[in-house]
């Protein structure tokens, strides 16, 4: 699907904001509500955009740490890779999960309520599996998400 400015426009007005009312997007991006809503429906559709959520504070839940796990794998077969992710995201704690190349093979985001339940969680869900090879914790003191969206349309 290719996309013009004006959808990335509304992508980027409905990122910062997914509870914007259409009238309100569609007077942000120069368009009529009914076109707009059109768009969005299609963004929908398409994949693009694909979902909307509420962002959470941590720490208002009792997370009041949050660290980076990087995780290098013993081995790289299809299935084990498969079946680390598949455990990792049924982790509570594990609000992202990347999979990278380089050194590591894995990075997992997680929210914990402090440092025993980081070492307890990270001793228990990861290094007593077998396809675990190495973890790394890094502490994260501060996660930001920027506002600006790269646009790659052509016109």
């Amino acid at each position: 699907m290719e996309l013009d400015r004006t959808d990335y426009e509304i992508i980027s007005h409905l990122r910062n904001n997914a509870r914007m009312s259409n009238k309100a997007l569609a007077a942000a991006v120069g368009l009529a509500p009914s076109t707009c809503l059109l768009r969005v429906r299609r963004l929908t559709r398409d994949g693009v955009l694909k979902g909307f959520h509420a962002d959470v504070d941590p720490a208002s839940i009792g997370a009041s740490l949050q660290a980076m796990i990087a995780i290098r794998l013993e081995r790289h077969s299809r299935l084990e890779v498969e079946a680390f992710r598949s455990h990792a995201l049924a982790q509570p704690e594990v609000v992202q999960l990347y999979h990278v190349a380089g050194v590591n093979d894995f990075l997992a985001h997680v929210w914990v309520r402090g440092t025993n339940h980081l070492r307890e969680f990270a001793m228990t869900a990861f290094t007593s599996r077998d396809e675990v090879a190495h973890i790394e914790t890094g502490l994260i003191f501060e996660h930001a998400v920027g506002d600006a969206l790269p646009v790659f349309a052509n016109d």
